[in-house]
């Protein structure tokens, strides 16, 4: 071969790396802009659930209100509670646990469940990401409904300080202008969930055995967050119920949402965790995506 061959070949230049921060980014940016996309696929999860069933999504707030007045009325009972009080505590508690549940739970399955539109549908991964959270949203707004009622009846009970059991001291302050702060403990705790389905949802992708073991953790963790119990409720035991709460994220990540709604004070403890996992668990989703984005379409 004459030598001049192999000198003058133009060199071919090099394809962008698809591990960069930017190619990360850049995804969340898009999946933000397409919010028609994961907006109607959310609302489409929601009308296929109760396809052809007369009540509709009607039967989300049913199943709910039917949940927490059992459940309520039950506990009470077991642990002398003033239902006036402990009811509308239980109520926000299951609604509040749906929605953290559902984030996680179903965040794990974001990329598995969709995956024929990650095969044939060019969009960035945040999309799917997006449909959960929004999905569980709205399945929230409904449940919200039930907690409307609740409110209503027993306002007379929760406008001022209450405690849980008859008789008590209060700990709870009541109903106040507090109520607003359910709105940056949503944002906090959605922000949560993104950064879950989104972290989880890969490695899920990857090892299809992480689902049900984080299944089994959530059925502990159900009972050592406070939704049927309550601290006012533990007698003796208060000390050590008030050391658990402290080490269960789930816990915080609950009183930034249930705290506001039922006049409770929410502690900066609270506040400073939930906002710390935020941060924290965004830069573990953000190096997950730079890393293995572009290998998500190959494991589902």
């Amino acid at each position: 071969m004459h030598p001049s061959s192999t000198i003058d070949r133009p060199v071919e230049p090099l394809a962008p790396s698809t591990r960069s921060w930017s190619r990360a980014f850049a995804d969340i940016r898009t999946g933000l802009a397409n919010r028609q996309l994961w907006a109607h696929l959310g609302w489409q999860d929601i009308k296929q659930r109760y396809r052809r069933s007369v009540l509709g999504p009607l039967w989300i707030t049913i199943g709910m209100g039917v949940t927490a007045l059992g459940t309520g009325l039950l506990y009470g009972f077991l642990f002398q509670a003033n239902t006036a009080t402990f009811l509308p505590y239980v109520t926000v508690g299951f609604i509040v646990w749906n929605f953290l549940s559902g984030c996680l739970l179903e965040g794990l399955s974001t990329f598995i469940s969709n995956e024929g539109l990650i095969k044939h549908l060019p969009a960035p991964m945040s999309v799917y990401v997006l449909r959960t959270i929004w999905r569980q949203t709205l399945l929230l707004l409904h449940n919200l409904i039930v907690y409307v009622i609740v409110a209503a009846i027993f306002f007379t009970s929760i406008n001022h300080p209450y405690s849980m059991v008859d008789g008590g001291e209060p700990t709870a302050p009541g109903l106040s202008w507090t109520l607003v702060l359910v709105v940056p403990g949503f944002l906090l705790v959605a922000l949560n969930g993104g950064w879950v389905a989104t972290l989880l949802g890969i490695i899920s992708t990857r090892y299809r055995d992480i689902p049900q073991v984080i299944n089994a953790i959530i059925q502990l963790l159900f009972y050592a967050t406070p939704i049927v119990w309550s601290i006012d409720t533990l007698g003796k035991n208060k000390a050590f119920g008030q050391f658990v709460l402290d080490w269960n994220p789930l816990y915080h990540l609950m009183q930034v949402m249930r705290g506001p709604l039922i006049g409770q004070d929410v502690a900066p403890l609270s506040w400073i965790v939930v906002g710390g996992m935020t941060v924290v668990g965004w830069a573990l989703a953000l190096l997950a995506m730079k890393n293995y984005r572009a290998r998500i379409s190959y494991w589902v």
